[in-house]
Protein backbone atom coordinates (compact mmCIF):
# COMPACT_ATOMS: atom_id res chain seq x y z
CA UNK A 1 0.00 0.00 0.00
CA UNK A 2 2.73 2.18 0.41
CA UNK A 3 3.02 3.17 -3.26
CA UNK A 4 -0.54 4.51 -3.68
CA UNK A 5 -0.27 6.29 -0.08
CA UNK A 6 2.81 8.26 -1.23
CA UNK A 7 1.02 9.22 -4.54
CA UNK A 8 -2.21 10.60 -2.25
CA UNK A 9 0.48 12.97 -0.80
CA UNK A 10 1.74 13.58 -3.60
CA UNK A 11 -1.78 15.08 -4.71
CA UNK A 12 -1.24 17.72 -1.67
CA UNK A 13 1.62 19.24 -2.65
CA UNK A 14 0.92 19.61 -7.05
CA UNK A 15 0.70 23.36 -8.89
CA UNK A 16 -2.90 22.80 -8.33
CA UNK A 17 -5.02 21.59 -4.92
CA UNK A 18 -6.69 18.66 -4.55
CA UNK A 19 -9.86 18.87 -5.43
CA UNK A 20 -11.59 15.64 -3.27
CA UNK A 21 -15.08 15.07 -3.83
CA UNK A 22 -17.07 13.13 -1.16
CA UNK A 23 -18.85 10.01 -1.68
CA UNK A 24 -21.44 8.00 0.25
CA UNK A 25 -22.00 4.76 -1.49
CA UNK A 26 -20.25 2.66 -4.36
CA UNK A 27 -22.12 3.83 -6.96
CA UNK A 28 -21.60 7.92 -6.05
CA UNK A 29 -17.53 7.07 -5.35
CA UNK A 30 -17.27 5.00 -9.11
CA UNK A 31 -19.35 7.69 -10.48
CA UNK A 32 -17.33 10.51 -9.55
CA UNK A 33 -13.92 9.11 -10.76
CA UNK A 34 -14.99 8.34 -14.07
CA UNK A 35 -14.51 12.47 -13.88
CA UNK A 36 -11.14 12.04 -14.21
CA UNK A 37 -10.42 12.22 -9.74
CA UNK A 38 -7.71 10.53 -8.92
CA UNK A 39 -8.87 10.30 -5.31
CA UNK A 40 -12.22 9.79 -3.92
CA UNK A 41 -13.39 11.17 -0.44
CA UNK A 42 -16.10 9.78 1.47
CA UNK A 43 -18.67 11.60 3.93
CA UNK A 44 -19.93 10.78 6.93
CA UNK A 45 -23.05 12.31 6.18
CA UNK A 46 -23.73 11.14 3.68
CA UNK A 47 -22.87 7.55 4.81
CA UNK A 48 -24.82 7.87 8.22
CA UNK A 49 -27.94 9.34 6.25
CA UNK A 50 -28.07 7.05 3.60
CA UNK A 51 -28.55 3.84 6.17
CA UNK A 52 -30.44 5.94 8.16
CA UNK A 53 -27.96 6.23 11.29
CA UNK A 54 -27.08 9.96 13.11
CA UNK A 55 -23.65 11.77 11.95
CA UNK A 56 -21.28 12.29 14.50
CA UNK A 57 -22.43 9.56 16.85
CA UNK A 58 -20.23 6.96 16.15
CA UNK A 59 -22.79 4.38 14.56
CA UNK A 60 -21.49 4.01 11.35
CA UNK A 61 -18.05 2.85 11.65
CA UNK A 62 -19.30 -1.10 10.87
CA UNK A 63 -21.03 0.77 7.69
CA UNK A 64 -17.68 3.06 6.97
CA UNK A 65 -15.22 -0.46 7.38
CA UNK A 66 -17.50 -2.04 4.74
CA UNK A 67 -17.71 0.71 2.86
CA UNK A 68 -14.11 1.29 2.24
CA UNK A 69 -13.38 -2.72 1.52
CA UNK A 70 -16.20 -1.96 -0.87
CA UNK A 71 -14.11 0.91 -2.49
CA UNK A 72 -10.46 0.10 -1.35
CA UNK A 73 -9.79 -2.16 -4.76
CA UNK A 74 -11.42 0.23 -6.88
CA UNK A 75 -8.88 2.52 -10.04
CA UNK A 76 -8.62 5.53 -7.33
CA UNK A 77 -7.14 6.89 -4.31
CA UNK A 78 -9.73 6.20 -1.10
CA UNK A 79 -9.66 8.50 2.08
CA UNK A 80 -12.17 7.98 4.46
CA UNK A 81 -14.44 10.15 6.70
CA UNK A 82 -14.17 8.46 10.24
CA UNK A 83 -15.68 11.39 12.22
CA UNK A 84 -13.13 11.13 15.48
CA UNK A 85 -12.56 7.97 15.00
CA UNK A 86 -15.33 6.09 16.24
CA UNK A 87 -13.86 5.52 19.71
CA UNK A 88 -12.70 7.73 22.66
CA UNK A 89 -10.08 4.79 23.07
CA UNK A 90 -6.38 6.45 21.18
CA UNK A 91 -5.96 2.91 20.53
CA UNK A 92 -8.94 1.59 19.01
CA UNK A 93 -8.79 4.43 16.47
CA UNK A 94 -5.48 3.51 15.83
CA UNK A 95 -6.80 -0.15 15.21
CA UNK A 96 -9.58 1.08 13.17
CA UNK A 97 -6.90 3.25 10.97
CA UNK A 98 -4.91 -0.21 10.40
CA UNK A 99 -8.12 -1.95 9.45
CA UNK A 100 -8.71 1.32 6.58
CA UNK A 101 -5.39 0.65 5.56
CA UNK A 102 -5.55 -3.13 4.76
CA UNK A 103 -8.59 -2.60 3.24
CA UNK A 104 -7.29 -0.17 0.55
CA UNK A 105 -7.68 3.54 2.05
CA UNK A 106 -4.84 5.79 1.51
CA UNK A 107 -6.06 9.00 4.19
CA UNK A 108 -8.34 9.05 6.78
CA UNK A 109 -10.20 12.44 8.15
CA UNK A 110 -10.46 12.42 12.18
CA UNK A 111 -12.49 15.62 13.57
CA UNK A 112 -11.91 17.14 17.01
CA UNK A 113 -15.83 17.90 17.77
CA UNK A 114 -14.28 20.35 19.71
CA UNK A 115 -13.61 17.93 22.36
CA UNK A 116 -9.98 18.02 23.99
CA UNK A 117 -7.07 18.90 21.69
CA UNK A 118 -4.59 16.82 23.62
CA UNK A 119 -7.23 13.33 23.16
CA UNK A 120 -7.74 14.66 19.62
CA UNK A 121 -3.64 14.66 19.24
CA UNK A 122 -3.37 11.05 21.24
CA UNK A 123 -5.45 9.65 18.78
CA UNK A 124 -3.66 11.16 15.59
CA UNK A 125 -0.55 9.60 17.40
CA UNK A 126 -1.98 6.31 17.82
CA UNK A 127 -3.41 6.55 13.94
CA UNK A 128 0.17 6.80 12.76
CA UNK A 129 1.71 4.47 15.14
CA UNK A 130 -0.68 1.59 13.47
CA UNK A 131 -0.57 2.50 9.99
CA UNK A 132 2.01 4.79 8.98
CA UNK A 133 1.43 5.36 5.72
CA UNK A 134 -2.39 6.55 6.10
CA UNK A 135 -2.43 10.37 5.10
CA UNK A 136 -3.85 11.75 8.47
CA UNK A 137 -6.25 14.97 7.48
CA UNK A 138 -6.29 16.34 11.54
CA UNK A 139 -9.58 18.22 11.65
CA UNK A 140 -10.41 20.95 13.99
CA UNK A 141 -14.07 21.82 14.73
CA UNK A 142 -13.62 25.95 15.95
CA UNK A 143 -14.76 27.83 12.65
CA UNK A 144 -17.69 24.63 12.18
CA UNK A 145 -19.36 24.34 15.97
CA UNK A 146 -17.23 27.09 18.37
CA UNK A 147 -18.00 30.41 18.45
CA UNK A 148 -17.00 32.57 15.16
CA UNK A 149 -17.09 35.81 17.03
CA UNK A 150 -14.26 35.08 20.18
CA UNK A 151 -11.62 37.57 20.05
CA UNK A 152 -9.59 34.46 20.39
CA UNK A 153 -10.48 32.06 17.77
CA UNK A 154 -8.09 32.74 15.37
CA UNK A 155 -5.47 31.89 18.09
CA UNK A 156 -7.37 28.80 19.88
CA UNK A 157 -7.80 27.36 15.92
CA UNK A 158 -3.76 27.56 15.30
CA UNK A 159 -3.09 26.47 18.87
CA UNK A 160 -5.12 23.20 17.88
CA UNK A 161 -3.57 22.60 14.92
CA UNK A 162 -0.19 22.82 15.92
CA UNK A 163 -0.91 20.34 18.21
CA UNK A 164 -2.26 17.94 15.95
CA UNK A 165 0.95 18.62 13.31
CA UNK A 166 3.03 17.75 16.11
CA UNK A 167 1.26 14.39 17.01
CA UNK A 168 1.88 13.77 13.26
CA UNK A 169 -0.74 15.17 11.00
CA UNK A 170 -0.30 15.14 7.26
CA UNK A 171 -2.53 17.43 6.75
CA UNK A 172 -5.13 19.90 8.66
CA UNK A 173 -8.47 20.82 7.94
CA UNK A 174 -10.98 23.64 9.23
CA UNK A 175 -14.36 23.32 7.72
CA UNK A 176 -16.13 26.69 8.30
CA UNK A 177 -13.54 28.82 7.54
CA UNK A 178 -13.96 31.07 4.73
CA UNK A 179 -12.42 34.27 5.05
CA UNK A 180 -9.34 34.74 2.77
CA UNK A 181 -7.19 36.80 4.51
CA UNK A 182 -7.72 34.24 7.68
CA UNK A 183 -7.41 31.26 5.40
CA UNK A 184 -3.80 33.15 4.02
CA UNK A 185 -2.77 33.60 7.43
CA UNK A 186 -3.39 30.29 8.41
CA UNK A 187 -1.51 28.78 5.27
CA UNK A 188 1.68 30.89 6.18
CA UNK A 189 1.63 29.59 9.62
CA UNK A 190 1.04 25.64 9.05
CA UNK A 191 3.69 23.45 8.39
CA UNK A 192 1.38 20.55 6.68
CA UNK A 193 -1.37 20.96 3.76
CA UNK A 194 -4.27 23.26 4.84
CA UNK A 195 -7.28 22.00 3.95
CA UNK A 196 -10.72 24.01 3.37
CA UNK A 197 -14.53 22.73 2.97
CA UNK A 198 -15.74 24.30 -0.41
CA UNK A 199 -19.24 26.91 0.27
CA UNK A 200 -20.58 27.80 -2.59
CA UNK A 201 -20.53 31.03 -0.57
CA UNK A 202 -17.28 31.32 -0.17
CA UNK A 203 -14.11 31.90 -1.90
CA UNK A 204 -14.01 29.58 -5.78
CA UNK A 205 -11.56 26.83 -6.27
CA UNK A 206 -9.22 28.81 -7.98
CA UNK A 207 -9.36 31.87 -5.07
CA UNK A 208 -8.68 29.37 -2.74
CA UNK A 209 -5.83 27.82 -4.83
CA UNK A 210 -4.30 31.67 -4.78
CA UNK A 211 -4.69 31.23 -1.12
CA UNK A 212 -2.22 28.33 -0.92
CA UNK A 213 -5.01 25.81 -0.12
CA UNK A 214 -3.94 22.55 -1.19
CA UNK A 215 -6.77 20.46 -0.73
CA UNK A 216 -10.48 21.51 -1.07
CA UNK A 217 -13.40 19.34 0.06
CA UNK A 218 -16.88 18.98 -0.87
CA UNK A 219 -17.94 17.47 2.08
CA UNK A 220 -21.66 16.73 2.25
CA UNK A 221 -22.43 19.07 -0.35
CA UNK A 222 -22.95 16.41 -2.99
CA UNK A 223 -25.11 13.88 -1.50
CA UNK A 224 -27.58 16.80 -0.35
CA UNK A 225 -27.61 18.11 -3.91
CA UNK A 226 -28.31 14.77 -5.41
CA UNK A 227 -31.20 14.88 -2.82
CA UNK A 228 -31.92 18.30 -3.60
CA UNK A 229 -32.37 16.87 -7.65
CA UNK A 230 -34.56 14.32 -6.47
CA UNK A 231 -37.13 16.11 -4.90
CA UNK A 232 -36.78 18.83 -7.92
CA UNK A 233 -37.56 16.18 -10.58
CA UNK A 234 -40.21 14.89 -8.53
CA UNK A 235 -41.93 18.31 -8.21
CA UNK A 236 -41.65 18.46 -12.49
CA UNK A 237 -43.42 15.33 -12.57
CA UNK A 238 -46.20 15.86 -10.13
CA UNK A 239 -46.58 19.37 -11.56
CA UNK A 240 -46.98 17.94 -15.40
CA UNK A 241 -43.49 19.08 -16.58
CA UNK A 242 -40.37 16.79 -18.20
CA UNK A 243 -37.58 16.67 -15.51
CA UNK A 244 -34.67 19.07 -15.74
CA UNK A 245 -31.51 18.46 -16.05
CA UNK A 246 -30.09 14.74 -16.74
CA UNK A 247 -29.24 11.51 -15.10
CA UNK A 248 -27.45 8.59 -15.87
CA UNK A 249 -29.67 5.55 -17.43
CA UNK A 250 -30.45 2.25 -16.14
CA UNK A 251 -27.71 0.76 -17.92
CA UNK A 252 -25.18 3.35 -16.76
CA UNK A 253 -25.71 2.88 -13.85
CA UNK A 254 -25.80 -0.86 -13.60
CA UNK A 255 -22.36 -0.90 -15.06
CA UNK A 256 -20.95 0.94 -12.11
CA UNK A 257 -21.72 -2.19 -9.72
CA UNK A 258 -19.78 -3.90 -12.52
CA UNK A 259 -16.47 -1.87 -11.64
CA UNK A 260 -15.23 -3.68 -8.96
CA UNK A 261 -11.70 -4.17 -10.43
CA UNK A 262 -9.20 -1.41 -9.91
CA UNK A 263 -5.57 -1.44 -11.09
CA UNK A 264 -4.52 -1.73 -7.47
CA UNK A 265 -5.62 -5.22 -7.34
CA UNK A 266 -6.45 -8.19 -9.60
CA UNK A 267 -9.67 -9.78 -7.42
CA UNK A 268 -11.68 -7.74 -5.43
CA UNK A 269 -12.73 -10.85 -3.53
CA UNK A 270 -8.87 -11.13 -2.45
CA UNK A 271 -10.06 -9.06 0.63
CA UNK A 272 -10.98 -11.39 2.61
CA UNK A 273 -7.94 -13.06 2.54
CA UNK A 274 -6.68 -10.02 4.80
CA UNK A 275 -7.75 -11.84 7.94
CA UNK A 276 -4.54 -13.03 9.35
CA UNK A 277 -3.85 -9.21 9.78
CA UNK A 278 -7.04 -9.09 12.13
CA UNK A 279 -9.66 -7.95 9.21
CA UNK A 280 -12.53 -9.82 7.53
CA UNK A 281 -15.70 -8.05 5.71
CA UNK A 282 -17.24 -6.43 8.47
CA UNK A 283 -20.73 -7.95 9.51
CA UNK A 284 -23.25 -5.52 8.47
CA UNK A 285 -24.31 -3.49 12.13
CA UNK A 286 -27.67 -4.78 12.73
CA UNK A 287 -30.82 -2.27 12.30
CA UNK A 288 -31.27 -1.83 16.30
CA UNK A 289 -27.80 -1.06 17.28
CA UNK A 290 -27.48 2.08 19.60
CA UNK A 291 -25.65 5.02 18.33
CA UNK A 292 -22.36 5.46 20.08
CA UNK A 293 -19.65 10.18 19.57
CA UNK A 294 -18.93 14.92 17.26
CA UNK A 295 -21.24 16.09 13.74
CA UNK A 296 -18.97 15.32 10.74
CA UNK A 297 -19.27 15.84 6.85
Amino acid sequence: MTEPMSAFAALHHHDEPLLLPNAWDHASAVLLATQGFAAIGTTSLGVAAAVGLPDGTAATRDHTLQLALNLGTEDFLLSVDAEGGFSEDPVQVGEFARKLSVVGAVGINLEDGLGPAGLHAEKIAAVKAAAPALFVNARTDTHWLGDRRSPTLARDTMTRLDAYQQAGADGVFVPGLTDPDQIAALVRSLGVPLNILYSPTGPTVARLADLGVRRISLGSLLYRRALGAALEALGDIRAGRVPRGEAPSYDEVMALGHQRHGSRTTDSASAPTLAPTGVSRPEPMSPGAAPRTPPGG
